[in-house]
């Protein structure tokens, strides 16, 4: 038996760093990549679909996403999908009135698939995340899925999953939700846990593939299957000796792929001659008509020639001779000569 694990949809986030149509259209998008991958799962026979929380971005869903997703789930009444809320969308309420709509609560819940397999959740909370590991109590000769929402880690506590208390506990797959990127490790001998990470990338924070992980119950695997249908990119561009932002775009897309459909963050690295405060906004609207969104963020440094200021007679000279002139390790030299000069010179991020 093969079952799909989905999580953090946030349907209906307001992803306030895009322009407003985009934003939409971004909405949009994701509404409809939850759709495809119900297809997909479909089209591959797997009737049982896990959703790990946050599947709405707030507990008070805008009433089209909120109706799209229990349409989705409606219209596909011969396959179980298994809802379990999470930090955002903790007070959602659920229509009970669909019968392949599974839900969690406080106390731990299970549900037979057939064929030895069963799924178990509960929703954590402020009283019941410390005392869910001793009443967590699973069949030994059944493959035991469980279902969680939060950190994993060493600590217990609302949001957070103790890995170390779900040692020995008959767990074969953790289908966890929170974390936005895959990822997948053990638990201990017998077990594994796994994020699948958020369909789409709603910022240009939520970098690299998107998708969902597939758990086959026989050999007791997790496959991850990038699914999204744009993907948010974060590259560094070394522009050093550019002259102007017609310049730095010139060295950005020689070795930069700026495409159509993707979002891209680029972080303007390397060294120039002078401060240009509007180089990072001017680069970005020459690059936004090239990509579907961009996001320029300017790490450059200012080129300083020490030797040269050493011998001027100047306020920057002088603060190079007295900084040299003290007794100091090269590495604290560097940086005071490095924030003092940038101070002197204006600029902003001093």
């Amino acid at each position: 038996m093969k079952i799909m694990h989905l999580a953090d949809l946030h349907l209906g986030s307001q992803m306030k760093k895009f322009p407003k149509d985009k934003a939409e259209e971004r909405r949009r998008e994701i509404r409809s990549t939850f759709e495809r991958a119900v297809a997909f799962a479909r089209s591959e026979g797997i009737k049982n679909i896990l959703l790990s929380g946050d599947v709405f971005d707030s507990d008070r869903p805008f009433k089209k996403d909120k109706e799209y997703f229990y349409s989705v789930v409606k219209h596909n009444a011969d396959m179980d999908f298994y809802y379990l809320r999470g930090n955002h969308d903790g007070q959602e309420c659920y229509r009970e009135e669909l019968e392949n709509l599974k839900t969690f609560g406080e106390s731990w819940k299970t549900y037979p698939l057939g064929a030895g397999v069963a799924v178990s959740g509960l929703e954590i909370n402020a009283g019941n995340c410390v005392s869910m590991y001793s009443s967590l109590a699973l069949d030994p000769s059944a493959v035991n899925i469980v279902m969680l929402h939060g950190d994993i880690g060493e600590a217990s506590g609302e949001n957070k999953i103790n890995k170390l208390r779900l040692r020995d506990r008959n767990i074969d797959y953790l289908a966890l939700g929170h974390i936005h990127s895959f990822r997948c490790d053990r638990i201990d001998e017998r077990g594994i846990f796994a994020y699948s990470g958020c369909l789409e990338g709603r910022g240009f924070d939520e970098t690299g593939e998107k998708g969902f992980v597939i758990y086959d119950t026989e050999t007791k695997e997790a496959q991850f299957k990038p699914f999204a249908y744009r993907t948010v990119e974060e590259c560094d561009a070394d522009i050093t000796g550019a002259q102007d932002s017609y310049d730095a775009v010139r060295k950005i897309k020689s070795f930069i792929d700026v495409n159509e459909k993707n979002l891209i963050r680029i972080n303007l690295t390397g060294t120039l001659a002078h401060i240009d405060e509007m180089l990072a906004s001017d680069v970005e609207a020459d690059l936004r008509n090239l990509c579907y969104c961009v996001s320029v963020k300017n790490k450059t440094k200012l080129r300083i020639d020490y030797s040269a200021l050493y011998n001027s007679k100047s306020l920057k000279g002088e603060f190079v001779r007295c900084v040299t002139a003290e007794e100091t390790d090269e590495e604290t030299r560097q940086k005071i000569l490095d924030l003092g000069l940038k101070a002197l010179s204006g600029q902003a991020d001093v």
